[in-house]
């Protein structure tokens, strides 16, 4: 489930067009993540690192793109969004860790609006710094709860805010890309291509900017999480592929004209929202201003979205059966109210955290990711395995993309390997009240093999912080 299901909520007998599921995908990958891309980037690798890690993400998010458009087709039965695939695929407990995944991960999502919002208000207000002071996290609480209280009330269809909202987004972004392009200085840009300042391979560089493709990719299963709602069945993977494309030019787009309107060493330093830096640095202040401005108003409208989406992932699940039942309960104004404190408070525990992160934005969005790799392998795995009774062709798609979310985890890195199981075993106490509820005993035995990997990751992580070994 997107954030833009939750922002165009149709009633039963509704079709959806195909423009229509085409920017529900484009609505829910455009977001946050885009207005730092240039840092991002400048901080791991050159012009031709960020094309080859662009080349990379782009065919692996491709394949993955073609798997939903398979799984939309091949299993209509599952309108349960992402984790359905890894409960049908293999067992109701990586469902559960799928479902728990996904929901988490739009939680720590949120975190990175707080801190990007903190940090762009930071550029005057010193005291906020890099959005991961005291007074920062205190003020971002407050916003957190006063969210909380708003959609409690029952404000679930905001379209006058998703307008607002989608031009934020799209006008400042288009007007970026624009002038980077009239203001762009090919001495600079030819200075930026082969990264000569960074240590390490080519490879190693474009590994380290994998997890920042990730988070700015997550929303391409919007259209088959729809797919029930369809016109046609089959334009749930047009819309997914022409959704995709867009967004991937624009991404792109932004990254590689940055490059040259300034060294990337001095990209790499600038505070987030890195584009209001790059583009001030070629026209003005002015331009600052209006990118700051319009990332605010994208971003608030956008934590309202996926603060609603995390909590329907709860209350969906709990409908499922794969959640307690307490998660099932909603207000008369329709709220998923236990479902809505979960999501607040996770945010909130997160927020906390990040005062203890050597880069807060960074650590969140990085997390963001890592905690999405297990729905999305799960996801690819299972299309590999609808494949091997299906065409070749959708065979070589469906490992392709298990390739690629694997290479994911490992470039993730064992930091957010461990840091993600400390994320997940925890969650295990849900499942099994769950299955008490149900009268069935917690686990069987294959999964006491997955609950012991995950209580093992645990506790290794913790072991780590605790000594130093890995550090926020």
């Amino acid at each position: 489930m997107t954030q833009v299901e939750k922002e165009t909520r149709a009633p039963e007998a509704a079709k959806l067009s195909l423009p229509t599921l085409t920017t529900m995908v484009v609505g829910s990958m455009v977001g946050a993540g885009v207005f730092s891309l240039p840092r991002r980037f400048a901080e791991e690798t050159g012009v031709a690192g960020a094309l080859i890690a662009w080349a990379v993400a782009g065919t692996g998010m491709l394949m993955l793109a073609f798997v939903f458009q398979t799984l939309a087709v091949r299993r209509p039965d599952l309108d349960a969004g992402v984790y359905a695939y890894a409960k049908a695929g293999f067992g109701e407990y990586l469902g559960f860790f799928a479902a728990f995944g996904y929901w988490a991960s739009a939680c720590v999502g949120n975190v990175t609006y707080w801190v990007l919002i903190m940090s762009t208000i930071g550029a005057i207000a010193p005291a906020l710094g890099d959005g991961d002071t005291v007074l920062a996290v205190v003020l971002s609480s407050v916003g957190l709860w006063l969210f909380f209280a708003l959609i409690s009330r029952g404000v679930k269809e905001a379209a006058a805010i998703n307008r607002i909202v989608t031009v934020a987004k799209v006008v400042p972004i288009l007007v970026f890309v624009v002038l980077a392009l009239f203001y762009l200085k090919p001495h600079v840009f030819a200075e930026n291509f082969g990264g000569a300042d960074y240590a390490g391979s080519l490879f190693s560089q474009v590994r380290g900017t994998m997890l920042a493709t990730v988070f700015v990719f997550l929303g391409v299963e919007g259209a088959s999480v729809y797919s029930r709602h369809a016109r046609r069945r089959e334009d749930v993977g047009r819309a997914t592929i022409l959704g995709f494309l867009s967004v991937f030019a624009v991404f792109a787009s932004v990254t590689i004209v940055s490059y040259g309107l300034m060294p990337m060493a001095e990209i790499a330093k600038l505070r987030q929202p890195s584009m209001a830096g790059v583009l001030e640095h070629a026209v003005g202040t002015w331009s600052k201003v209006f990118v700051s401005v319009g990332l605010i108003v994208s971003v608030l409208g956008a934590y309202l979205a996926w603060t609603l989406m995390a909590a329907e992932v709860l209350f969906v699940a709990a409908k499922d059966d794969d959640m307690p039942r307490f998660l099932k309960r909603s207000t008369a104004a329709d709220v998923p109210l236990p479902a809505l404190v979960m999501t607040t408070l996770l945010s909130q525990i997160v927020l906390v955290v990040t005062m203890f992160s050597d880069d807060a934005f960074n650590f969140a969005l990085d997390l963001t990711s890592a905690l999405t790799l297990i729905p999305f392998f799960l996801a690819a795995a299972f299309a590999v395995r609808i494949a091997l009774r299906g065409r070749r062709g959708e065979l070589a798609v469906a490992v392709l993309a298990t390739v690629y979310t694997a290479f994911l985890v490992y470039a993730a890195g064992l930091k957010f390997v461990l840091v993600s199981f400390i994320v997940y075993a925890p969650a295990t106490v849900l499942f099994v009240m769950a299955r008490r509820e149900q009268g069935r005993r917690p686990f069987s035995p294959p999964e006491l093999v997955i609950l012991a990997v995950s209580v093992a990751g645990a506790v290794l992580g913790i072991l780590a912080l605790a000594l130093g070994w890995i550090s926020l």
